[in-house]
């Protein structure tokens, strides 16, 4: 199966997250980062968000001037709604401008793809999340979009239907939870009520809970493998970590990374043919005071920011193509294609509203339609 390459790159060098944009901006200090790959489907809006590619205090008060093909540049996006005739490879590259000083460079390329399927085709897929998976908006609309996609049936697995969940939609995102959640999380009288949730993967093994991937494929998925599963997890496990110390910043990640790998292996194993989709953490609302609306002082947009910013580039850099599993998991940028002003309400530093979700819902199906058309 051809697949697209895994390299990776990170604009300008991978320094110290605690580096934050001075008030004067260098490229050590922006850290403009981006992935290797894009993913836009023909009809459907995609875009950058420049404040997301870079650590700066304003980055309004920088210039972002892309040259492509593809899309055209507004003050604080990319945006583009591909036709028909730009399906395929268009290369992209940003450079980073205060007035006439040229800042950094980088590039990436942008995938598109038709938006149906050429021969119909069952499909069947897993999301894994958090509470932004719970909130079941972007799973809905990926369901939207798969409706008109040309497949003769799609697939949701999961054990997690909450009430405002579309017709067949299902997935595994529950509030708060971590990589470690899934790995290990195990309560033996769950009460949903309060939503006290064991780990759909983990069951008691005579004496102790284990992680039992098997035993879950059986029981949810009624003996079948996901074609793809699709994992957006980060935001908890990282939100509480120092981010003033570089140094214990990455150590923290290091442990997600580990706990990642483990969860990854366990389902690669019992689920060899199935593809993974590696979705990079999202940034946080782009308003200060959401942050106090929710935390007070305790934790704020900057420090956020800056330990976003770093794990995506972990995450880069991790799940790059000397990943064990780099032939069948790919990484899906949603940090590209984020609003953090018009895609989240005033009060709220995580959560995006519905147009927030209705993006992130968009950079995944364009992912799965690069996936389901490479065979076309």
């Amino acid at each position: 199966m051809t697949r697209l390459p895994k390299t990776w790159f990170v604009a300008a060098l991978l320094l110290s997250a605690s580096v934050c944009a001075a008030a004067e901006p260098n490229a050590e200090s922006l850290q403009l980062t981006l992935p290797p790959v894009g993913y836009a489907t023909v009809g459907a809006e995609m875009n950058v968000y420049f404040d997301n590619l870079v650590l700066a205090d304003d980055s309004q008060e920088l210039k972002f001037v892309v040259t492509s093909d593809l899309g055209t540049t507004e003050s604080r996006r990319w945006t583009a709604t591909p036709t028909e005739d730009q399906i395929g490879d268009h290369n992209w590259q940003v450079e980073v401008l205060k007035g006439d000083q040229s800042l950094a460079k980088g590039t990436m390329r942008w995938h598109v793809s038709p938006a149906q399927v050429k021969t119909p085709r069952e499909v069947s897929l897993l999301l894994i999340g958090d509470s932004l998976t719970h909130a079941t908006l972007y799973p809905n609309e990926i369901a939207q979009r798969l409706d008109y996609s040309g497949l003769s049936k799609w697939t949701m697995f999961g054990t997690h239907r909450p009430t405002n969940a579309g017709p067949g939609v299902a997935h595994e995102g529950y509030g708060g939870w971590t990589w470690e959640s899934f790995l290990k999380r195990y309560v033996a009288k769950p009460d949903l009520a309060k939503r006290q949730h064991s780990s759909p993967f983990v069951f008691l093994d005579e004496k102790e809970p284990k992680l039992n991937i098997s035993k879950y494929l059986e029981e949810a998925c009624q003996g079948k493998t996901p074609d793809y599963v699709v994992i957006f997890l980060g935001i908890n496990d990282c939100f509480r970590a120092d981010s003033q110390d570089p140094v214990k910043l990455d150590q923290h990640i290091d442990r997600v990374l580990q706990n990642a790998d483990a969860f990854l292996q366990a389902f690669h194993q019992a689920a060899p043919e199935t593809e993974f989709g590696l979705c990079l953490c999202t940034p946080g609302n782009s308003r200060d005071e959401a942050f106090t609306a929710n935390y007070q002082d305790k934790y704020t947009r900057d420090g956020w920011k800056r330990i976003q910013h770093r794990l995506v580039q972990r995450q880069l850099k991790h799940f790059g193509g000397d990943h064990p599993l780099h032939d069948q998991l790919e990484i899906i940028p949603l940090e590209l294609n984020l609003d953090t002003i018009d895609g989240y309400p005033s009060n709220n530093a995580v959560h995006p509203n519905a147009a927030g979700y209705k993006q992130i819902g968009a950079s995944i199906h364009a992912w799965l339609m690069a996936q389901l058309t490479k065979a076309d």
